[in-house]
């Protein structure tokens, strides 16, 4: 009995850590961005490990004191970083809202430093250690929201929380995008994903603009310009 226990002890143990090996495998794709500090790879919801970025909602005054929308500049930052490039992420942790905590790289590039050290997000001490370097350069050099002020994310949240108010839900959010008579600095050009993938931008009075709404979970946005979303690689729509 001691022998068979023992086989299956053995057996039970290579089963796990072939499982541990297979999912510890790094998640590579085309990104989409939810927000400042997650991604969604194939359907996998990633947190980008050991950072916090502005929450979509969480307005921050710039250098002059002005509010602005410092979370959805945040995610807009990491969007156009990406653009269409292969990510992969190495997988590190598991959140409790059931994203996978990863690492993500963009070639060799390392895109939770890259936000840290722009001044998109801070390092998320309470997690790790890794961006501390990062943030502090960012400080120094007044990037992104350091520029300004601004309450940390964590604190942000605990003080939603407080008010009833839930802000990590279990689905990863959508980028929160203003109506057009409200479009931030007045970017009212928008850049909408056709069912076939083709990136198309619509202006204000064009023949569908009235009715296309703006999903940038999918990795739609708007433009300030026509020259801008060209160079983004939409292209104007058909008819007005």
């Amino acid at each position: 009995m001691r022998q068979v226990s023992g086989a299956f002890g053995l057996l039970f143990t290579v089963l796990w850590l072939v499982g541990s090996a297979l999912a510890a495998e790094p998640i590579s794709g085309r990104a989409s961005v939810t927000d400042g500090d997650t991604l969604v790879i194939r359907n996998t919801k990633i947190r980008l490990h050991g950072i916090d970025a502005p929450e979509s909602a969480q307005v921050c005054q710039d250098a002059a004191g002005k509010d602005y929308r410092c979370g959805q500049k945040a995610a807009l930052a990491l969007a156009d970083k990406i653009g269409e490039a292969t990510v992969s992420c190495e997988p590190r942790d598991t959140d409790r809202y059931g994203r996978t905590v990863a690492v993500c790289q963009m070639g060799s590039e390392n895109l939770n430093a890259w936000m840290v050290s722009e001044g998109h997000a801070i390092a998320y001490r309470r997690y790790s250690e890794d961006y501390v370097q990062a943030e502090g350069a960012a400080r120094t050099r007044k990037r992104g929201i350091w520029a300004g002020t601004f309450e940390p994310p964590s604190d942000w949240r605990r003080a939603r929380r407080a008010n009833g108010v839930e802000t990590r839900p279990a689905m990863p959010k959508s980028l929160e995008t203003a109506p057009a008579e409200a479009a931030p600095g007045g970017c009212k050009i928008k850049g909408n994903i056709n069912a076939k993938g083709a990136k198309i931008y619509h202006e204000p009075g064009s023949r569908d603009y009235e009715r296309t709404r703006i999903n940038e979970a999918k990795g739609e946005r708007r433009f300030c310009s026509a020259e801008e979303a060209e160079r983004a690689g939409w292209r104007a729509t058909g008819g007005r």
